[in-house]
């Protein structure tokens, strides 16, 4: 479902603030991989997804999704093939907007616009019965802004919009980091939720590592802008924070540097 083949990427190239981000990366996702990524700062974690949204062109290298090179493709033509949820819970809805036309919009994703009426009944009560799922009473407030909901209801709708089209590959780009603990750990059992009734591809960058180790069927360790530990199956349900960290000492030759992960 994904192919990553030798990318590179380097920022300010030339430069005193050069930072080579992505360094020969290399990594395959099969149809139905759920892969939690971890690292220490500056990794290349969110690098790596953003040049799978195609939000940075790539120096170097390939990027296939379902046997589709692409590349080359700007941003927003690669929006039908992705679903993403990023870390602040302000991004990814319209504050502004009702949730029925924030689900609108999310469900003609790659499709042409026509002249007829935005919003039919049909898909008022198609938008009720999806947000019945998320348990929030969301489903009685159609015509509410999204701006008056809290960070955790609007990620929760965030999520079911970047999973309402079904994407080839969804990207969840430290989605709960923001959140309390509490709505942290509903907002997770949502995403796994839809990921496996949809039988969605999924990749969730992490800095919780029981998170990392407790969600996904496959687990991947970054540091400089390569994958320095693919753990997946049996061997990954026996991981442990513990050994992950010395993993880390061990395959990098430094401490992992990631002040968050840490703390949890």
């Amino acid at each position: 479902m994904l192919e990553i083949k030798d990318v590179h990427k380097t920022f300010n190239p030339g430069t005193i603030n050069e930072k080579k981000a992505l360094n020969g990366l290399n990594l395959t996702l099969n149809d139905g991989d759920f892969v939690t990524v971890i690292g220490g700062n500056g990794a290349g974690k969110s690098t790596m997804l953003n040049m799978i949204a195609g939000v940075y062109p790539v120096d170097s290298g390939s990027i296939i999704i379902d046997g589709v090179n692409v590349t080359k493709l700007p941003e927003h033509k690669r929006a039908k093939y992705l679903g993403r949820v990023f870390q602040d819970p302000m991004m990814g809805t319209a504050a502004d907007m009702w949730i029925e036309e924030n689900m609108a919009l999310a469900s003609r994703r790659g499709q042409v616009r026509g002249l007829k009426w935005a919003i039919n009944n049909k898909e008022r009560e198609q938008f009720k019965t999806m947000l019945s799922e998320l348990d929030l009473g969301l489903e009685n407030r159609l015509s509410a802004k999204v701006g008056l909901l809290s960070g955790g209801q609007r990620q929760a709708l965030t999520l079911l919009m970047a999973v309402m089209k079904k994407p080839k590959l969804l990207l969840l780009d430290e989605h709960t980091a923001a959140l309390d603990p509490k709505t942290a750990a509903k907002v997770l059992e949502l995403s796994n939720k839809f990921i496996s009734e949809e039988h969605l591809t999924a990749m969730m960058i992490t800095h919780n590592m029981k998170d990392a180790i407790a969600y996904g069927n496959r687990l991947i360790m970054m540091n400089n802008g390569q994958i320095i530990l693919d753990v997946s199956g049996e061997e990954k349900k026996k991981l442990t924070v513990e050994y992950l960290l010395d993993a880390f000492t061990k395959l990098s030759g430094a401490e992992f540097a990631n002040d968050r992960a840490l703390l949890n």
